[in-house]
Parts: C-alpha cells; sequence; structure tokens
C-alpha cells in the first residue's frame, strides 16, 4: 500500500471518532503539530487518543471530504473537510471545519503530522 493509499484508507475510516480503530494507525512516537483557529498544540500518542474519545463523546458519525492529496515519498499532503453528525441530531450532517495536513508514514503508521483547521 502506498503512503497516498493508506492516508485515503485512514480517513475513509471512523478512527477520528474511534480511538480503537485509530491505535491502529498510529505509529507509538506520533507527534502531531496543529495550528487552529485556538492556536497552536503539539499532541502525543496518547493526546491523540484522548482527542478522539474527546470526539466521539459528542458525535456519532464522521466523514471527511478530501479534496487534494498529493504524495511524495514517505509524506502525504491532504486537504479536507470533516463532517460530523451529533448525538443530538443524527440524521443531520454538519461541516466542522476545513483541514490542510502533511503526514509523514513511518512504519506503515501515521509518524509525525502537521496540521492547520479553520473552524466555520
Amino acid at each position: 500500500m502506498t503512503a497516498k493509499e493508506f492516508i485515503q484508507k485512514f480517513y475513509k475510516s471512523d478512527a477520528l471518532i474511534d480511538s480503537e480503530t485509530f491505535k491502529l494507525y498510529l505509529h507509538p512516537e506520533v507527534i502531531i503539530d496543529w495550528h487552529s483557529t485556538k492556536g497552536a498544540i503539539q499532541l502525543d500518542y496518547n493526546g491523540v487518543l484522548d482527542l478522539s474519545n474527546e470526539l466521539s463523546r459528542a458525535y456519532v458519525r464522521s466523514k471527511v471530504r478530501i479534496s487534494h492529496i498529493i504524495e511524495e515519498d514517505d509524506l502525504v499532503s491532504v486537504r479536507y473537510s470533516h463532517y460530523v453528525k451529533t448525538i443530538e441530531n443524527p440524521r443531520e450532517e454538519m461541516l466542522l471545519a476545513h483541514f490542510m495536513a502533511i503526514w509523514q508514514i513511518k512504519d506503515n503508521k501515521l509518524y509525525r503530522g502537521y496540521q492547520m483547521s479553520q473552524l466555520l
């Protein structure tokens, strides 16, 4: 599987709201540098899983729509929009945010992530 195919499989899964699935994709030494409208944060393995658990408490479904994806060696750049369905209203899909991420893949896992997001 290419790095690009790996990233596409990751975003098609429910990993963002299912920490058990997320574990399948995470390298044990993963680090994500994330710049959002709330500032910059850095997440390690446990921080990523904590975020996934937090999202799973608010959302019953998660869908990512990729608009751009480019692969170069072990790096994949991806631009996507993240849609969710809330527990309160599981029939309505709402746009959570737009993202731009660069992922480094190591040992067929997400190793380094550089991400920017913008809420609506």
